[in-house]
């Protein structure tokens, strides 16, 4: 089985090629014109291509609640939005190359003056300032810069925005069909600005009911909402902005956690293990201090099958998806075929939700809990999968955890013949 493009892929493929489509009557086509031809024209396209990517980066950054659903999910959509980036860069640089390599022909000084024009040109000057604005802003997502700190690279986005602004002061005026690019900037620029001013006035509060501790470093909250709150479906995640003056970190800042409740649940509760120096500050947050809650996004049980079982490996924080989805399992609750849930934990110490998930699956024949303790089992493998899910390879698989568990385990399931588009996971690093 093959994965198939979501139908949010198939609106951006649609929106990418909107302006070249426009603009290809006026590029016509090189032909036999020769190298110099062929050049021009590739360096024209890229540039289309290249800057049309740049404004979707920016749309697909929207964040609103069910706008990442068509996409398979907020972790999805942001990879989407990651490569965007990545790929509207390259395509800038060759754009430049190849226009200037056009230039060569004729003279060295015909090449750099292609580039490098005189300051009166002004245009030419706005789309390198673009360039060197992609530049500041992606330059501290490669390694050789250390690990880029969340709230830093938030604030780092507003240098994409004047990449768009002035990207777009060189499209404009030597664009002959200006209307794709006046589409395209106002929806990417209109999604940024709806980012910074329109989405946090929209937050939900809730209180801090009650901070329970689950094991060192890890806790659960309970929130319950002052005013309506929201809706949410199993797997999905939130948002979370808390406003306890006391914090030592975190304070103001957004990060997301998974909801562990069931939709039915009149509060929200979230799992949160100490990872940095805002969950680390969260541990002892103050019962009945305010936060904003903000979402629900993802989609992480959005492709269901009734008529497959389904297999749910959860380990670390990355079992509060299958926690809230359990607890939604009542004995009068819905159920779609059998569940197996594989805890993986390095020990019982540090398997949170044991017990609960073991009365959960004595009172609901369909749900069956298997825990596997790495100090006892070592990593999970075929043998274990085999002796307490004998047909797991029939399966519908959902993996949730560290991403070096979830690289392991889809290595094992695909080394079985478990085909990919059968494998569901949900990983938080692309924060």
């Amino acid at each position: 089985m093959r994965r198939y493009p979501k139908p949010g892929d198939v609106a951006l493929i649609a929106a990418l090629l909107v302006p070249l489509a426009v603009a290809l009557p006026r590029l016509g086509w090189p032909g036999a014109g020769g190298a110099i031809a062929w050049l021009d024209w590739f360096g024209r396209t890229a540039g289309i291509l290249g800057f049309a990517m740049m404004l979707l980066a920016a749309a697909v950054s929207l964040r609103v609640p069910g706008f990442d659903r068509p996409f398979g999910g907020l972790t999805r959509l942001w990879r989407v939005h990651h490569w965007l980036g990545f790929w509207a860069f390259i395509l800038v640089m060759l754009h430049a190359l190849a226009l200037g390599f056009a230039g060569i022909p004729l003279s060295l000084n015909a090449a750099v003056l292609t580039l490098f024009p005189p300051a009166g040109e002004w245009v030419i000057w706005l789309g390198w300032l673009a360039w060197l604005a992609m530049v500041i802003f992606l330059a501290p997502t490669f390694g050789f810069f250390g690990r880029l700190e969340y709230q830093r690279w938030k604030r780092l986005h507003l240098v994409s925005v004047a990449a768009l602004v002035l990207g777009l002061g060189h499209a404009l005026p030597l664009a002959g069909e200006r209307w794709p690019w006046w589409l395209l900037g106002i929806v990417g620029l209109g999604a940024i600005a709806w980012r910074k001013g329109g989405a946090p006035q929209r937050r939900q509060p809730y209180r801090i009911e009650q901070v329970v501790p689950l094991a060192r470093g890890v806790v659960e909250l309970k929130l319950r909402p002052e005013g309506e709150g929201i809706s949410h479906g199993v797997g999905q995640f939130i948002y979370l902005t808390p406003l306890d003056e006391t914090l030592a970190a975190g304070r103001g800042e957004e990060h997301p956690y998974t909801i562990a409740s069931a939709p039915s649940d009149e509060c929200l509760r979230i799992g949160i293990k100490e990872l940095g120096d805002a969950s680390h500050a969260l541990q002892t947050v103050t019962p009945g201090t305010r936060v904003l809650v903000e979402g629900p996004y993802g989609d992480f049980f959005g492709r269901r099958f009734p008529q497959r079982d389904m297999l749910w490996v959860g380990g670390g924080i990355g079992i509060t998806p299958f926690v809230g989805a359990a607890r939604n399992l009542t004995p009068d609750g819905p159920a779609e075929g059998r569940i197996q849930l594989l805890y993986l934990a390095k020990d019982c110490s540090r398997a949170y939700y044991m017990d609960e998930l073991g009365q959960i699956a004595e009172a609901n024949d369909a749900f069956t809990f298997t825990l596997h303790c790495y100090r006892d089992h070592g990593f999970l493998d075929e043998a274990f999968l085999r002796e307490h899910c004998p047909d797991f390879t029939e399966r519908e698989i959902y993996l949730c955890g560290p991403p070096g568990m979830n690289a392991h385990v889809r290595q094992l399931l695909i080394g079985q013949g478990i085909p990919a588009s059968r494998i569901h996971s949900e990983v938080f690093d692309f924060l």
